[in-house]
């Protein structure tokens, strides 16, 4: 009697602790089918349920269902207990034409409550047209022809414009599912590369040539050319381990095939044919605010506040998103009033990449300080664009935004002020100081005893002049440099660049590639930038040649810097880079910026 009321009291205990099941009602068939073959159509409910119904199905011929199966498991970990119990209802197909089709959601009763399955979509492949003979016409040893055995490089587009994105996959066929023992990709020169995370490789039936095989998808990437021209995507290579039956000579032993003898692996090298992209210049008359944007996409710009005082921060935040080469857009130029103290831009970016091309958004959040009080306009913000689908440049525009800054306290924003343009928080207000007068413990001495009218007093008097009239001639030479904003530019571009090449030097110690090529290309960029006195998102590698002929530089030399320019957009994205490249593109830039500084003397 103990034992009963002990076992009753556990079952209640233990019962208590059995979590509840969320109903899962799922349908399951292949991707794929060959006409006249048959295949199995599975519904899936994790409870007990009833009022089973399917919708007609009138591209396929039902032979046989539904039949049910019924699996009950329970488990106890850390003391809780799972139960449930699954019911799968199944029928045997077989379609009634090639095609596409869908097979609609079924529905069933669990507990009251009504339940919808998901629909599915069967592919039916046509039968296989190719002949034995075309597939045993391979190597005469292992029966592997090449039509049996293929990598196939396909893309979405042939022809596209500079900077537009096409989809370039990789599907491996196979006359049986076999193994890839080496992967070598081609390197995708001329284009910048954006990989798709694939999830795990899945093996699906695919009719190519005439012929049903199994494929699977190896790599998806999504390229956007650089230049205009004929760009080829070069051959890759791959190891494929096959596993084939070998033709005995004789009449083998029973045992062969039970022990599976009369098999072994082949491996076979296969390679992908070059595939030539056909790259269109974009068309003449861009706008003014083009920076190199293809695709399509929106701009949102927005302003912190449009009252402050002197001396506070005022953010402007523009969001651009859309599809295209987002993770290569210049940002916008936000023209301040001249009397603020203007900061680098905050950027933050989500970018996905998928089969259909990358997408996301671009949030920059320009700072400033006005250091005076009055009213200031911050003019509308200009974004262009070359649309792909309309095959037009297309242009977006803010609003201009108003700003009333009042003073600040005790008179800020009213002072003079004088920046030193190496650092923009360090600003100096010149003021007045006013001492007492010392009326109190003053002692006279005999004037035999100083040295008032020496020449050493004589000097103490004209030292001091000389280095006032110094000082003053320097500190005036400063403000003269300090107004002409062109002028300060230029001379500060070195500075930056070389703080940008530091940071750009931690990452390459770090070995992360693609922060490095962005600090480098930033270097390189704030650097011309600052240089030619022409603002970023006005620069192109076109007016940059223009420019630096101006200046009287070498064609060398100015080829040097767009192969820098260059060489860092192609490796932020190329599938892989050594690092002694990073090693060597690194001393190239001081270099190339060292020979400029020589160049261009101001």
């Amino acid at each position: 009697m103990r034992k009963l009321f002990f076992l009753f009291i556990l079952f209640i205990t233990i019962g208590g602790h059995i979590k509840a099941q969320s109903v899962s009602f799922k349908a399951s068939a292949p991707e794929a089918v060959v006409m006249g073959q048959q295949f199995r159509l599975s519904y899936t409910v994790n409870a007990e349920g009833k009022d089973f119904r399917a919708q007609e199905m009138p591209d396929f011929d039902v032979l046989m269902g539904p039949s049910q199966s019924k699996a009950h498991s329970t488990s106890i970990i850390n003391g809780a207990v799972s139960s449930e119990t699954t019911i799968t209802y199944t029928y045997v197909l077989s379609p009634k034409k090639e095609g596409t089709f869908t097979i609609p959601p079924a529905t069933i009763k669990v507990k009251n409550a009504n339940y919808t399955s998901n629909g599915l979509t069967v592919k039916v492949l046509p039968p296989d047209q190719a002949s034995q003979a075309e597939s045993s016409s391979g190597n005469a040893a292992t029966g592997i022809s090449d039509k049996d055995y293929f990598i196939r490089v396909e893309t979405s587009k042939r022809s596209v414009y500079e900077q537009e994105g096409l989809l370039v996959s990789f599907k491996f066929y196979a006359a049986q599912p076999c193994q890839l023992s080496r992967f070598k990709f081609p390197e995708f020169e001329g284009f910048l590369a954006q990989e798709i995370e694939l999830p795990d490789k899945q093996w699906g039936q695919e009719h190519y040539n005439g012929r049903n095989y199994w494929m699977v998808t190896l790599k998806q990437t999504v390229l956007y050319p650089q230049r205009a021209g004929k760009l080829t995507i070069e051959s890759g290579s791959f190891d494929a381990l096959i596993r084939v039956r070998v033709q005995r000579q004789g009449r083998g032993s029973v045992f062969d095939d039970f022990f599976d003898s009369g098999y072994q692996n082949v491996n076979k090298e296969l390679k992908t044919s070059p595939v030539t992209i056909d790259v269109k210049s974009l068309p003449s008359g861009k706008p003014a605010s083009f920076s190199g944007a293809v695709g399509n996409y929106t701009m949102n710009a927005s302003i912190s506040t449009n009252q402050l005082k002197a001396n506070e921060a005022v953010t402007v935040k523009v969001k651009i998103e859309g599809n295209g080469n987002i993770k290569l857009l210049k940002n916008p130029d936000v023209k301040f009033p001249n009397d603020f103290e203007i900061y680098d831009p905050k950027v933050e970016s989500s970018i996905r990449t998928t089969a259909a091309g990358v997408s996301g958004s671009k949030t920059i959040e320009y700072m400033a300080i006005p250091r005076f009080a009055g009213d200031f306009e911050i003019p509308a913000i200009q974004f262009s664009y070359f649309d792909t689908k309309t095959q037009t440049y297309k242009s977006l525009s803010s609003e201009p935004f108003k700003l009333h800054v009042e003073k600040g306290a005790e008179g800020e924003g009213t002072s003079a002020v004088v920046s030193n343009f190496t650092n923009r928080e360090s600003v100096k207000f010149l003021g007045n100081d006013i001492r007492f007068l010392k009326i109190k413990g003053i002692n006279f001495e005999p004037v035999e005893e100083i040295f008032f009218g020496t020449f050493l007093y004589v000097l103490c008097y004209l030292i001091p002049a000389v280095l006032f009239i110094v000082f003053f001639i320097i500190y005036r030479k400063q403000v003269k440099e300090n107004s002409d904003l062109a002028l300060v530019r230029t001379k500060k571009a070195n500075k930056m660049a070389v703080r940008r090449l530091k940071n750009a030097g931690k990452f390459m110690k770090e070995n992360k590639k693609e922060e490095f090529y962005d600090e480098v290309l930033r270097a390189l960029w704030g650097y011309l930038s600052d240089k030619l006195n022409i603002p970023q998102s006005e620069l192109t590698k076109d007016n940059i040649e223009t420019e630096l002929t101006k200046y009287g530089v070498s064609e060398a030399l100015i080829q040097e810097f767009l192969d820098i320019l260059n060489t860092c957009e192609f490796a932020r994205y190329a599938p892989s880079q050594a690092s002694d490249a990073m090693d060597k593109l690194y001393d190239q830039t001081i270099g190339a910026i060292g020979k400029m500084e020589n160049t261009i003397k101001k």
